[in-house]
């Protein structure tokens, strides 16, 4: 995802996200650990969905 990406779902232009990472290093983190936490929640669910579906068709 890029900067203007994240700036975007954030509702802020991309220069206040670059500031942020500037002058606010400890929030900054915070939204990047944010969008890293639904990074991860999305790839499980899709490993989710892929093992239930290995799961349903070895049972046939």
């Amino acid at each position: 995802m890029t900067q203007r990406d994240m700036a975007g779902i954030l509702g802020v232009d991309v220069k206040t996200l670059r500031n942020w990472r500037k002058d606010k290093p400890a929030l900054y983190k915070k939204i990047m650990q944010g969008f890293q936490f639904e990074e991860a929640v999305k790839e499980a669910k899709e490993h989710y969905e892929r093992l239930k579906k290995l799961s349903e068709n070895s049972s046939l």
